[in-house]
């Protein structure tokens, strides 16, 4: 009886070992984005890239910013193992001023669950 009681701990432990190691793992090029000093009405939309770098499917659940004025939108399907996806970040150029602005992005990695990007920048006053 002590076989089997062992036997099925190995197996029950070596199931949970194999299972800790499959597990996606996000990668961003870059966490913050830096407009710089940008037109009113300008184009206001930028790209984070990153990459699965695990070995399970990598899923976005949520992404939220920290305002109204910034709008993001992240893949729809999962991102495979040694995938890139991409999460794109809309600012509202109409806002005159100084900006610095988080997006929070969720998801299944294994390490890194919850990552914070940043934008900043400046939208000049019309006619500079």
């Amino acid at each position: 009886m002590k076989k089997f009681f062992f036997l099925g701990l190995f197996f029950l432990c070596s199931e949970t070992i194999i299972s800790q190691n499959i597990a996606p793992e996000i990668k961003f090029e870059k966490e913050f984005i830096d407009y710089g000093t940008i037109k009113p009405s300008s184009e206001g939309t930028r790209v984070f890239t990153f990459i699965n770098n695990g070995n399970a499917p990598l899923i976005i659940k949520n992404v939220q910013s920290s305002c109204g004025c910034t709008i993001p939108k992240k893949p729809e399907n999962p991102i495979d193992p040694g995938e890139k996806g991409e999460i794109l970040v809309r600012y509202d150029t109409n806002r005159i001023g100084v900006f610095n602005k988080s997006i929070i992005v969720t998801s299944n990695a294994n390490s890194d669950p919850i990552i914070t990007l940043r934008i900043t920048g400046i939208v000049g006053v019309k006619g500079k």
